[in-house]
């Protein structure tokens, strides 16, 4: 499957809100305001993946297709939190979410961040093993951390350390 990585835009929002509809159940997928505020915080970078654009002798260039992305920030104590990983159905299990990963976590070295986090659902065992195969360990258990009463496992992995031994 062939895609490039890009920075996400404003003008992505309704796109990228409508992939973590699709993504996550209501109580876990973010509201469109909730979404945009995390895109626009202070420190925060969306990367985007998507198909080439189709080129149409009819209709000129056609739109690329979104087939994920991801929201990360960096915080004031030397640490980077990856907010949402989104990969569409029929894209997932391609690399793409590991590419967005791999992406992500060069940005934040690049920022001198030391150490990333991110949260996920207990349940979500599929995002769990993803995780723990990209280095991350689970560092705790939030209960209720969800809106709809779901647990959450927190998962961190340093990346100064892990660059040095690469």
């Amino acid at each position: 499957m062939q895609y490039t990585l890009r920075d996400g835009k404003s003008s992505d929002l309704d796109t990228l809100w409508r992939l973590d509809q699709a993504c996550f159940p209501p109580g876990i997928s973010y509201s469109r305001l909730e979404l945009a505020v995390y895109m626009r915080r202070p420190g925060a970078f969306t990367i985007v993946a998507e198909q080439p654009r189709a080129r149409n002798k009819s209709f000129g260039d056609q739109p690329g297709t979104v087939l994920g992305f991801l929201v990360a920030q960096t915080e004031a104590n030397q640490a980077g939190h990856i907010v949402t990983i989104d990969v569409v159905g029929n894209a997932r299990r391609t690399g793409i979410g590991s590419k967005l990963m791999a992406e992500a976590e060069a940005r934040l070295r690049a920022a001198q961040i030391e150490s990333v986090y991110l949260e996920t659902m207990v349940s979500n065992l599929a995002g769990v093993e993803f995780y723990k195969r990209h280095g991350y360990q689970i560092i705790r258990t939030e209960e209720r951390y969800y809106p709809n009463g779901a647990d959450a496992f927190v998962f961190a992995k340093e990346l100064i350390s892990a660059a040095m031994a690469q």
